[in-house]
């Protein structure tokens, strides 16, 4: 029998992804017992109105070394469950976390920070660049013995924050893909056909929470979680229709162009690199499957919309204009 989640210890609890993965823990802690952050001595200076309204909420504030073995060692203690928002440059932290979630005898379950593209969709997924910490993740996971662990692979966020897929971006650096609510102006990724499925941070959020509350159907599993499933050319339509029914200005990158984009910027070092491997593979379908896992963990319903994903966009987009 899996192990239940009283007790949960999050990382990552103030970034991009983990503050909404925290905000849905916390609307559900009726549920819960103890649910605390670890975060850093800098944190709690420079997100220290974050911080407070978290205490507020009845959330414990650990401060620590994420690299301090005997740091982590001791913020474990009390806590059935570790839940890992770490971002993708410091996602190999998460190795040690699970060599000493293993020996610690509190620590029953391990949620990694897998949150976004499939990192074992095919056999190709292997020799992704974006995918290597990750894969070296799920390698160590495979050995453990006395620790339960979940994935929840959500592909790209369906959200216009960061340059995320909703996002707009320059111009001159549209050909990645923009959706430009001010100039009503969108890139579309391979022909504008290909079905690509997105989550919205916020039920990225949601859906952490429902695995965690759904311990058996979760246990050491790669839950392939999303909001909804649709075109580019669906995209831009729903944009169309809530910005005031008119066309926007069209334009495509086919696949030929981005995989070339792709190759450019990894011989150059661009940091748009990873970014682009991940929209080549999001454009080649790797974010299809024949069944979704949401119903796993009753969450077929109560996620997002293409509308709902879009009229945030659009209020992101104007906020930030």
């Amino acid at each position: 029998m899996a192990a239940s989640t009283k007790n949960i210890l999050i990382f990552g609890a103030t970034g991009l992804i983990g503050q909404h993965i925290t905000t849905a823990i916390l609307d559900k802690k009726e549920h819960f017992g103890r649910i605390a952050i670890f975060t850093s001595e800098n944190t709690l200076s420079t997100k220290s109105e974050e911080i407070d309204h978290l205490k507020s909420q009845g959330v414990e504030i650990i401060a620590g070394d994420l690299t301090s073995a005997d740091a982590v060692k001791e913020a474990y203690t009390g806590f059935d469950t570790a839940v890992s928002c770490l971002g993708r440059p410091v996602i190999h932290h998460q190795l040690k976390l699970i060599e000493l979630a293993e020996q610690h005898p509190d620590i029953k379950r391990f949620f990694p920070s897998e949150y976004g593209t499939d990192i074992d969709y095919s056999p190709a997924s292997a020799e992704e660049k974006p995918h290597q910490q990750k894969l070296k993740v799920r390698a160590l996971l495979k050995t453990v013995k006395a620790l339960q662990y979940t994935y929840v692979v959500t592909g790209p966020y369906g959200d216009a924050d960061r340059g995320l897929y909703l996002s707009a971006r320059p111009s001159e650096d549209e050909a990645v893909g923009t959706f430009d609510v001010k100039r009503k102006r969108a890139v579309l990724l391979g022909d504008g056909e290909g079905r690509v499925s997105l989550t919205t941070m916020r039920d990225v959020g949601k859906l952490v929470a429902a695995a965690l509350l759904h311990p058996d159907a979760a246990k050491n599993k790669a839950l392939r979680v999303n909001s909804f499933t649709c075109t580019p050319k669906e995209i831009v339509h729903e944009f169309e229709k809530q910005t005031g029914g008119g066309k926007w200005d069209v334009g495509l990158t086919p696949l030929d162009k981005l995989n070339e984009l792709e190759q450019q910027a990894w011989v150059t070092n661009d940091p748009k690199a990873g970014t682009l491997t991940l929209r080549r593979i999001w454009t080649e379908g790797g974010t299809l499957y024949d069944q979704r896992d949401n119903g796993l963990i009753a969450m077929e319903d109560g996620v997002d919309s293409l509308q709902d994903a879009v009229a945030q966009a659009i209020e992101v987009q104007i906020k930030n204009s």
